[in-house]
């Protein structure tokens, strides 16, 4: 109990601190004012503080707090689950992926480290432009970075993979999100997000009655059912799926495949 509550705490002094970080989207239309100003939250902070927060919590850096080390844990488990999946189906190497949202690389990378084709944007550049670093370091030629929000992104690929964004989209965006994710995939998806339950809607609302100077992105939890209805209704099915839970993280993990 403790630590969820210190959890929503954090939450409340940086709603990005709950979960994951990325991207945001176009080929559903963003009709209101509030999505607008989300979009634009996200990108402006992980231009600039988010980055030097976040790039950090995804290396291997030891000046991070215990709080962000349990984040980086948290999230780590959940790019290895992933990994897991995809090793045990054998079939990734010449596909291609389109990672939507990939902050860093932290699953573009090993992808592309196990023979898989790579397109991998996100809406910050400070993001795209470390993750193309990294892999250039590494001497990975078959992964290309670039800068955009995810509904701009088109094309056709074998695997679209969107891990930890969907926190920043309220549930009438998420639903296009999914809508539009699905449709750049010739196979399966693989997404993940905070589940809304009432355990995690109470105690959130309870660190928002301590607002921080640092609060500036808005965190938003989705119901288990309105994402499946979604990849559903998009013409996938779920075919895995996972939950990750650390002092400081929470995420839900889907593969879905075409129907």
């Amino acid at each position: 109990m403790k630590s969820f509550l210190v959890t929503f705490l954090l939450l409340a002094q940086d709603a990005s601190s709950f979960v994951v970080p990325n991207n945001p989207q176009r080929a559903f239309s963003v009709t209101s004012r509030h999505a607008i100003d989300d979009k634009t939250e996200v990108r402006e902070y992980f231009n600039t503080e988010g980055f030097n927060r976040w790039n950090k919590i995804y290396s291997e850096s030891d000046e991070v707090n215990s709080v962000q080390l349990d984040i980086r844990m948290g999230h780590d488990q959940t790019i290895q689950k992933i990994i897991n999946w995809v090793k045990a189906d054998g079939d990734i190497e010449g596909k291609s992926v389109c990672d939507c949202g990939c902050g860093v690389g932290s699953l573009a990378i090993p992808l592309a480290r196990m023979g898989a084709d790579i397109s991998a944007s996100d809406i910050s550049d400070a993001m795209s432009t470390e993750a193309d670093r990294r892999a250039k370091e590494m001497g990975i030629s078959n992964a290309k970075f670039y800068t955009s929000d995810l509904e701009s992104v088109s094309g056709n690929y074998d695997t679209v993979t969107c891990v930890d964004v969907a926190i920043h989209y309220p549930t009438d965006q998420m639903t296009g999100m999914i809508k539009h994710l699905c449709s750049l995939s010739d196979r399966r998806v693989f997404f993940s997000f905070a589940p809304k339950t009432w355990w995690f809607v109470g105690l959130k609302k309870f660190g928002e009655l301590f607002p921080g100077p640092s609060k500036t992105t808005r965190a938003y939890l989705h119901q288990e059912e309105d994402v499946r209805r979604a990849l559903e209704d998009a013409g996938f099915k779920i075919a895995r799926e996972e939950f990750t839970g650390t002092n400081f993280y929470f995420s839900k993990l889907f593969e879905a495949v075409k129907s």
